[in-house]
């Protein structure tokens, strides 16, 4: 009997950590995978988890953006940005609107924020000015 618990409990062990979706980001304690500042701006993180749930956390969009050069955007499962207006909450990267505005500064100075929804970039663009980008020009803008 033993040797079943054994099995069972390292078939669970090896599901629980094979589990892909998005981890907490613990700001102002775990660096940046692209430029290894450690995060700790809530409206501009991001994350990316691979098909095979590895976890690369950012500070800024423009890190993710920039580490997707060099990476088969094939290999990932989740593109995730926190929410401007929702400092600390991973929205889904590819159904956001992003702003770039000189009046909002990030932490990498591309002055990126992005939003869970258009009316809320579109309002903020109001009060602050900038323009207005969809995951697939922002994607196309950051390629080399």
């Amino acid at each position: 009997m033993k040797p079943f618990k054994i099995l069972l409990f390292t078939a669970f062990c090896l599901t629980i950590s094979c589990s892909v979706g998005p981890k907490p980001i613990d700001y102002g304690h775990v660096g940046c995978h692209f430029c290894s500042m450690t995060i700790v701006d809530k409206q501009h993180a991001a994350q990316l988890v691979t098909q095979k749930g590895k976890v690369y956390n950012f500070d800024a969009i423009e890190c993710m953006m920039n580490h997707l050069k060099d990476e088969d955007e094939s290999t990932m499962s989740l593109f995730l940005v926190n929410d401007f207006d929702q400092p600390g909450v991973l929205v889904d990267a590819t159904k956001t609107t992003y702003l770039i505005s000189e009046n909002i500064p990030s932490p990498m100075g591309e002055y990126l924020s992005a939003f869970s929804t258009k009316d809320a970039a579109t309002k903020t663009m109001s009060e602050h000015g900038g323009e207005l980008f969809t995951w697939a020009e922002i994607n196309n803008r950051f390629k080399p």
